[in-house]
């Protein structure tokens, strides 16, 4: 079941790309949605107008209603090799992008749908949309990062109750356990991912690229590894081009105008 280009980026003048599930109504994540994902990441990855990443649904109904369900049949002999591997590689994609990106939840998203927006940093919810992980119903459990996820963002307890009933929990409940970051007014979601993104934008794209790293690897670092990373980043952004203006606004008593690239910085090659 497909329709339009499954999925779409366009990059507006603030330099925020708005990454669109483009399968309506339900935007399914079907075989070929993932392999759109995956190379609209590669994209986005290189594209240096990107500073900021919008993750949403295209039309009113869901945000991604989760795996389409009639593929079942052709991947269930080899479902990691036919399809899970790749859906995996995509959520990571997400979550591995150089740029901050913000989920705007313009409706329901579930299963599949909802590991998408955890792989991303920020998730801003539609007052009418529901989240959940429903895999349970139909036999099997979230195979594309709910399982580690999920965890991460709610604590273990309130994973286990999302994952073992598998019942959506509505917009209020999702920000009463910090699932989401806020609950939009019905319809605008997305202007309120956008409204965030644009204020993003303006930061220091590098700073914000290596905090976006730099918490994304303490998961799996020590204290030491975690504080060495934090140092070599320091050195990057001490080194860097964003410095300059932002010392000499605080003196100006001016608002900041930083326009440096996240790859415009001292050093050539990451530290390692």
């Amino acid at each position: 079941m497909t329709n339009g280009h499954l999925v779409d980026y366009q990059v507006d003048e603030h330099g925020v790309a708005v990454l669109m599930l483009n399968n309506p109504p339900l935007n399914l994540n079907t075989l070929g949605t993932i392999d759109k994902l995956l190379e609209a990441c590669r994209t986005l990855t290189d594209d240096d107008r990107v500073r900021v990443v919008v993750v949403t649904g295209a039309g009113d109904r869901a945000f991604c209603a989760g795996s389409d369900i009639s593929e079942f049949a052709e991947v269930r002999d080899d479902v990691v090799s036919k399809k899970l591997r790749k859906e995996n590689c995509a959520f990571t994609a997400i979550e591995q992008l150089p740029q901050p990106v913000v989920a705007a939840l313009n409706g329901s998203a579930l299963g599949g749908g909802a590991e998408i927006a955890l792989a991303c940093d920020i998730r801003i919810i539609d007052e009418q949309a529901r989240i959940g992980f429903p895999e349970v119903n139909l036999g099997v459990f979230p195979g594309s990062g709910g399982v580690f996820r999920l965890p991460r963002i709610v604590g273990v307890a309130r994973a286990y109750e999302l994952l073992y009933t598998g019942e959506p929990i509505d917009a209020a409940e999702a920000y009463r356990i910090g699932l989401v970051n806020s609950v939009a007014s019905h319809g605008d979601a997305l202007e309120s991912a956008l409204k965030l993104a644009r204020t993003l934008a303006s930061k220091p794209a590098l700073a914000l690229s290596l905090m976006r790293a730099a918490v994304r690897e303490s998961v799996t670092q020590n204290t030491a590894e975690a504080t060495q990373r934090t140092l070599d980043y320091s050195h990057w952004v001490f080194t860097g081009p964003d410095i300059a203006e932002g010392v000499a606004a605080f003196f100006e008593k001016r608002a900041p105008r930083f326009t440096a690239g996240r790859r415009d910085h001292a050093s050539n090659e990451r530290t390692s």
